[in-house]
């Protein structure tokens, strides 16, 4: 990607769209209100303001990188197509049996997501592959073409084609596909051998009908977004960001539109990790909080964590089991209802409570004054003094104190009894309780800690939470990035083209063989080139191979990266070594004398990225001169004081400030409690540190 072209990044998230353009030395950035009826007229008007503040024209533009939560909202709101399922014969049901488990044992009232695709419209047909892949019943095809003119009669908008171990054997699929295309366009067909090609029938089903729901949706989107930029007066190709990281071609967006889910927080994810490699970080906390929730990823090693698994939509928030599951490469994260639009009440016992619901753009927070009543995060950093009434999202938005004085007092204040000040401070200090103990049980869940890690804190609410989560969280060093307000969008720019391939193909170890391996991975790398080709002309790709491996006998695999050794005549003893190191790090042991097995393997590939060199420390300067004073709540010990105001854009590499103080700049605010210093580093970042 050049890096000297005018790129434009656009991430719509929950409650603002983000919109950062690059122009080779320098950026500019604004925000503007999510438009969630037609989220394309947010994008569009966001863009064409930042063009206007920057002088450029929209067809100087050479690149659109975009991420999105309309997918996601989707399957939330469940808008998405009317879709149908075409199975094998006996297993229509599926869906429904999901993990035959109760997500909560003990809730009698306890309610399951329903699926997407109603059972009068799961169809069956007579086919059976074997585990194998070997055939067992051919498909019967007269079948096929009854469901089709069923399908048709039906208005079905979108059909998922999921048969038995189709990811051994897709010849059924792909022939059903073609059968129903004569009478649906094949557009809008989805099939699990393509989507994904996986043991483990229900995930994959599950996986593959979410495709389908949402296909139609983001095709229009995508289409009318092209066209709005068509419009404008620009031709620059449109990338869109995946929640594994990487970037890819629309057309690819188009087929495998689930995997656009967690998009925008996976953006974040990757302007932490350049953050990190920038400041030599090798364990960091990426902390990414907006107007609707918060995210947090552990990077260890220059690496976030990975995984292939990610439940959509649960009836329960945060609780594991209650969603609909789909097997995609995704950032490894946990998201929490948690935001400044997070919305605040009390409970029939008298306690606050903040969330998992936004009050997201319309009608947002009280202060925003288009309609909203109920306090928010937001409203409660306003009353603490926090924030600018004037200064708030880059000064396109007026905050009005006495609307959120008027929502805490009613809804929190006149029922607990407490005054307006320590209600809005019961508000931060409970969303902030709420994010450490995500924080914790994420660490733990992963065998990680957060002892010696940085904060890289980014969006537009957690510069101003930060000092206090890490505080909560024993991490004495926060770092608040260029842009933090802003930091998905930034990500975006740095992503790599990339795709990722994976197949199932049991293999025990004890009759592991290097030249089938290989050939695996010849077979996936070809795939994932054919995709990568069409977004970059790069000469150096970077390939990452993965096996998920278990002890025989298990129920879920751990994810282990394959060395080259491994490949190699003898790399059986290698494979198990990497094996053995990844299950220790986990769970303090191995296993001994049990029989390993790989159960799936992965292969991504992306444009080679290199991440920046560490920079050395800027020469120490005096503190600067404050641009005022404002007397706000010390969030880390509850009491009042008066902050000294700063403007991030007048300080110098190597300032030095001591708080409590407040750093502003468009986007956001950074608060610098007592007994924290802050300094700007030579790329520009605030380090702030723990003193006392």
């Amino acid at each position: 990607m050049n890096k000297s072209s005018v790129r434009l990044a656009v991430d719509i998230g929950g409650t603002f769209t983000d919109l950062v353009l690059h122009l080779g030395e320098r950026s500019v950035s604004t925000k503007v209100l999510t438009t969630h009826d037609a989220p394309e007229r947010g994008v569009l008007e966001g863009t064409q303001l930042v063009l206007s503040q920057s002088g450029v024209a929209p067809s100087s533009l050479d690149l659109v990188v975009h991420g999105t939560t309309l997918a996601t909202n989707a399957l939330i709101e469940r808008k998405g197509a009317r879709t149908a399922l075409v199975t094998t014969q006996g297993f229509r049901d599926s869906l429904e049996i999901a993990y035959e488990h109760r997500f909560e044992q003990y809730d009698i009232y306890m309610e399951r997501p329903e699926p997407l695709v109603p059972r009068p419209l799961r169809f069956e047909v007579p086919e059976r592959v074997a585990s194998d892949g070997s055939l067992l019943l051919p498909l019967d095809e007269g079948a096929v073409e009854a469901i089709a003119d069923r399908l048709a009669a039906e208005g079905v908008e979108a059909v998922a084609i999921c048969f038995l171990h189709s990811y051994q054997n897709d010849a059924h699929e792909k022939r059903a596909r073609e059968i129903i295309g004569r009478r649906i366009s094949s557009s809008v067909i989805t099939i699990s051998s393509e989507v994904c090609p996986e043991i483990r029938e229900y995930e994959r089903a599950s996986t593959t009908v979410a495709n389908a729901y949402v296909l139609p949706v983001m095709e229009s989107y995508l289409r009318r977004l092209e066209q709005g930029f068509k419009d404008l007066g620009s031709t620059a190709p449109l990338l869109l960001i995946m929640s594994s990281g990487g970037i890819t071609t629309v057309d690819t967006a188009r087929r495998f539109p689930i995997r656009l889910v967690e998009s925008g927080p996976a953006g974040g994810a990757v302007m932490a990790l350049t953050v990190a490699a920038q400041n030599g970080i090798e364990k960091a906390l990426s902390f990414d909080m907006g107007g609707t929730t918060a995210k947090i990823t552990l990077i260890d090693d220059l690496r976030p964590q990975q995984s292939r698994h990610f439940e959509i939509a649960r009836a329960v928030r945060f609780v594991k089991g209650s969603g609909i599951p789909v097997r995609i490469p995704v950032i490894d994260m946990v998201e929490i209802g948690a935001g400044g639009g997070s919305i605040a009440r009390t409970d029939p016992l008298g306690r606050i409570t903040v969330g998992p619901d936004s009050a997201g753009s319309m009608p947002g927070p009280a202060a925003y004054g288009r309609g909203g009543t109920m306090p928010t995060v937001t409203d409660a950093d306003l009353v603490l003094g926090w924030l600018d009434p004037k200064g708030f999202a880059g000064g396109h938005i007026d905050l009005l104190p006495d609307a959120s004085r008027n929502a805490v007092e009613k809804t929190i204040s006149a029922k607990i009894g407490l005054d307006q000040e320590k209600s809005a401070y019961g508000i931060t200090e409970l969303v902030t309780e709420t994010m450490a103990s995500a924080a914790r049980v994420h660490a733990v869940e992963n065998g990680k800690d957060m002892a010696g890690r940085t904060m890289i804190a980014f969006g537009g609410a957690a510069p101003l939470h930060a000092a206090r989560l890490a505080q909560k969280l024993g991490v004495s060093r926060i770092l608040i990035p260029v842009g933090a307000g802003v930091g998905s969008a930034h990500g975006f720019l740095q992503a790599p083209i990339s795709y990722e391939v994976v197949r199932t193909r049991l293999i025990a170890l004890k009759n592991y063989e290097s030249a089938v391996a290989t050939e695996i991975f010849r077979e996936m790398r070809a795939e994932a080139e054919a995709v990568v080709r069409v977004g970059t002309s790069a000469v150096d790709l970077h390939e990452e191979r993965v096996a998920y491996m278990r002890y025989r006998g298990q129920g879920h695999e751990v994810r282990v990266p394959v060395p080259d050794a491994a490949l190699e005549e003898g790399g059986t003893e290698t494979l198990r070594r990497a094996f053995e190191d990844v299950y220790q790090a986990l769970y303090g042991r191995t296993i001994p004398r049990l029989e390993v097995e790989a159960v799936s393997w992965t292969l991504s590939l992306a444009e080679r990225r290199g991440l920046p060199s560490r920079e050395d420390p800027p020469d120490a300067r005096p503190s600067p001169a404050s641009q005022g004073k404002r007397v706000l709540m010390d969030p880390c010990t509850g009491k009042t004081v008066q902050a000294q105001i700063y403007a991030r854009d007048l300080l110098q590499p190597g300032a030095v400030l001591a708080g409590p103080a407040v750093i502003t700049e468009a986007e956001t605010s950074t608060l610098v409690p007592g007994g924290f210093v802050a300094a700007l580093n030579r790329a520009g970042h605030i380090v702030i540190e723990r003193t006392a």
